[in-house]
C-alpha cells in the first residue's frame, strides 16, 4: 500500500482507493488522484498544464481543496496565499512543491522536491529518480544524490551511497568496479544525462537526530562550501567522511 500526501492536506492526494474501485498497483507510483482532488502537472516556468504522458512538471491542485485540507495560516491569510497559491506564474493554483510525471494510464510518479531538481546541460532531473535508479542495484542499501556546480554543464549529479556489503571496498579497484556498475544502471534506466559524475561509497549518510537527510550540507561539502548549522546532526563523522572523500 502506498500513497502520497502532505501535512497540509491531511489525507492522501494520490493513492489507489481499492475500497471504491479495484486498481492495479504500479511499482514506484503512489497511484492516481484521490477523489476530491483536481491534480494537474504544471510547467513551473510557463504555468501551462502538461497533458501528455511522461512530461515532468510540478504537482499542483486546482481549487477548491477538499474538506480536511489546510485552509489558511493562523492569522495570516496573505502568507497562505503567497506561499501555496501564488508560486506558479499566470495562475492561482495550489503547489505541492513536488516534481512528478504521469504515465499514459494516469499513474503519478513523484520525482522529488522542486528545489531538489538539478539542471544538467539543460535537462531538468529530479534527484529522487536518480536515487531510485541507484538504489535498485543489489549492493546499494541507501543513497543520496545532490547537484554540484559544473562549469560546462551547469550542474552534475554526485551520489553518496551506503553499500549493503562493503567487503573488499577498501580496495580502489573494487570501488571503481561497483561505481561503474551503478553508472551503467543509471545509463540504462534514465539515460547518460542522469549519470552521476561520481559515486562515493560511505558507511553512513549525514542525517539529523530525527533521521532527516542533511542534503543541503552534503551539497555544500561537495562544492567546497561551509555547510552551515549542523547542531541537529546525529553523527558528525558521517559528514567528515564525505568531506574527506570529496577532497581526495
Amino acid at each position: 500500500i502506498d500513497n502520497y500526501w502532505q501535512t497540509e492536506t491531511g489525507w492522501p492526494i494520490l493513492t489507489l482507493a481499492n475500497g471504491i474501485e479495484q486498481q492495479t498497483t504500479r511499482f514506484g507510483s503512489p497511484g492516481k488522484a484521490m477523489y476530491g482532488y483536481h491534480v494537474k502537472l504544471i510547467d513551473e516556468a510557463t504555468g501551462q498544464e502538461l497533458t501528455e504522458p511522461n512530461q515532468k512538471g510540478v504537482v499542483a491542485i486546482e481549487g477548491p481543496l477538499p474538506p480536511g485540507c489546510m485552509q489558511t495560516v493562523w492569522r495570516d491569510d496573505e502568507r497562505f496565499v503567497s506561499t501555496y497559491w501564488s508560486t506558479i506564474p499566470g495562475r492561482q493554483i495550489y503547489s505541492t512543491f513536488d516534481w512528478g510525471i504521469r504515465d499514459a494510464d494516469g499513474y503519478y510518479f513523484i520525482l522529488g522536491r522542486t528545489d531538489d531538481v538539478i539542471n544538467v546541460a539543460g535537462h531538468r532531473l529530479g534527484t529522487r529518480e536518480i536515487e531510485e535508479s541507484i538504489s535498485s542495484h543489489p549492493n546499494i542499501a541507501e543513497v543520496a544524490v545532490v547537484g554540484v556546480a559544473d562549469n560546462l554543464k551547469g550542474q552534475v549529479a554526485m551520489a553518496f551511497a551506503v553499500p549493503r556489503d562493503a567487503t573488499g571496498l577498501e580496495d580502489a579497484a573494487a570501488r571503481m568496479k561497483l561505481e561503474g556498475e551503478v553508472m551503467k544502471q543509471v545509463d540504462k534506466q534514465l539515460g547518460a544525462v542522469a549519470r552521476p559524475s561520481r559515486v562515493f561509497f560511505v558507511t553512513a549518510l549525514p542525517k539529523t537526530r530525527s533521521g532527516k537527510l542533511l542534503r543541503r550540507a552534503l551539497q555544500a561539502v561537495a562544492e567546497g562550501r561551509d555547510p552551515g548549522d549542523l547542531t541537529t546532526m546525529e553523527d558528525p563523522a558521517a559528514l567528515q567522511q564525505v568531506r574527506s572523500m570529496v577532497a581526495a
